[in-house]
């Protein structure tokens, strides 16, 4: 517990290892599971794969550990605690908007997050009722052909009513466990979900060394071949280390308020980002297996989630239990980063207006499932319409895609890219260094990547997303 301006108790984690698994499940979503595969896939395999894991060490590491000191110092809501460490450090407190804008990246974020977690919903209770149709033995979808399986996405997304009940009811679930508090709903969703969600990934993945094609996975994911390691792929591992910690939405600031100052911020910042990495590629080793197995390929974006694995499950024996296992770890996944993704406007509300969590929370649901359902629609009846089209960036984007690459592209690089300067320029050195956790050359060399090459590399995220003719 930690003590607010007001003198009431502030809730907080009741373990290092609570926080642990909470920042794990708040980094570890469907940037883990869809992104990272899609985006090995689509760059060459192992090449993509050795520099993410580089990338993840010398950029995503400094950042996780940069936006946790600050809400430990802080111990309040992102852009109070913003606030708290430019004011101790006797310079503007102005720099507290760059966590507003976290907390409005992260508001946009669970607005379109909610409805990909519907759609994981909805393959669940698909997989269902395929095992009570099909049974155990054999493979999934048995009685429907292969143009079958793969429409189901294409029906789902433009079926505006499904899409967008799925997402208030994902969304009503984040919104329980946040409702709850602290120590009460957001630490019990990590410390049941987070071991489940592990027991499944490590699961699927030894059934793929045995059920499907492991060697050519291994081969697929880390042998490096220098000549496919281009610029564009290079630039593809640092958005993708970038995205997979969930950097840029203020997420971590507001979890490590809640932190204690008996924690060792360096050490724990270690363990998060090196279990989102393990779960990245173990993400790799668990879906291409299968995905090689029945001769598919492992290039396609969303869907290789939604079309190709639903596809691959038909070919291979218990196809419907694998893949409702499957499903149900990406669900657990989903839910622990929408429970960060919501913890972060309501934590702004709690501290700015004095409501209550149950209010604050509340509004916070309101608002993002009226956002949701537009995103929800999008891909169906509203698909024609276009709200930033007026950017000739967003020409041509439905609702859903809009809010993800505004989100992508352009406010959580930001986010990231003003934070590593806060703390690696502004902030007063003795304060940061009393408060990562490191020592020895250790700490010399993390300056150094926050002050120079994070801000590099994030300018250069930024720069390529909003220019992608830079890299062409």
């Amino acid at each position: 517990m930690a003590l607010t301006q007001s003198g009431s108790t502030r809730d907080g984690w009741s373990s290092r290892t609570a926080f642990i698994l909470a920042a794990i499940g708040s980094a570890v979503g469907l940037g883990n599971l869809v992104r990272f595969p899609a985006e090995a896939g689509a760059n060459g395999g192992g090449a993509f794969v050795m520099f993410y894991i580089l990338c993840v060490i010398l950029i995503g590491l400094p950042v996780l550990l940069s936006e946790t000191l600050i809400g430990r110092h802080g111990q309040a809501a992102a852009p109070e605690s913003f606030r708290k460490v430019a004011e101790h450090s006797g310079k503007s407190t102005a720099w507290e908007h760059v966590a507003s804008l976290g907390v409005f990246s992260a508001f946009v974020v669970l607005s379109f997050y909610c409805v990909l977690g519907g759609w994981v919903l909805y393959y669940i209770g698909t997989f269902v009722g395929d095992l009570f149709s099909t049974g155990v033995v054999g493979g999934a979808f048995s009685d429907s052909t292969v143009a079958e399986v793969e429409a189901l996405f294409p029906a789902m997304i433009s079926d505006g009513i499904t899409t967008s009940i799925l997402d208030l009811v994902f969304l009503g679930i984040t919104l329980f466990f946040v409702a709850r508090g602290v120590s009460g709903g957001i630490e019990k969703v990590a410390l049941y979900l987070m071991p489940a969600f592990f027991v499944l990934l490590v699961g699927i993945t030894i059934y793929g060394m045995f059920g499907g094609a492991m060697g050519q996975t291994v081969d697929y994911l880390f042998t490096f071949e220098p000549e496919k390691l281009t610029g564009p792929v290079m630039l593809a591992a640092v958005g993708q280390a970038f995205f997979s910690l969930s950097l840029g939405v203020a997420g971590m600031v507001t979890y490590g308020a809640y932190v204690g100052r008996n924690v060792n911020l360096g050490v724990t910042s270690g363990i998060i980002a090196s279990a989102d990495t393990m779960v990245a590629l173990l993400a790799g080793l668990c879906i291409f297996p299968i995905v090689f197995a029945a001769g598919l390929s492992p290039n396609g974006g969303l869907g290789l989630m939604f079309q190709t694995l639903p596809h691959a499950f038909q070919e291979i024996p218990g196809g419907s239990l694998i893949g409702l296992a499957f499903f149900i770890m990406v669900g657990f996944a989903a839910l622990t980063s929408s429970v960060a993704l919501m913890e972060v406007p309501t934590a702004w509300i709690i501290d700015r207006f004095r409501f209550t969590r149950a209010v604050a929370s509340g509004m916070v649901t309101v608002f993002a499932g009226a956002l949701g359902v537009l995103c929800a629609l999008s891909t169906g009846v509203l698909a024609g319409f276009h709200p930033l089209a007026f950017f000739p960036m967003f020409e041509g984007m439905g609702m859903l895609d809009a809010m993800d690459t505004l989100t992508g592209k352009i406010t959580m690089p930001i986010g990231a890219l003003l934070t590593s300067i806060f703390v690696g320029w502004i902030a007063n050195k003795r304060l940061v260094d009393s408060e990562n956790g490191l020592g020895g050359a250790l700490h010399v060399f993390w300056r150094f990547l926050v002050c120079w090459l994070c801000p590099i590399a994030l300018a250069a995220i930024l720069l390529v997303g909003v220019f992608p003719s830079f890299i062409e």
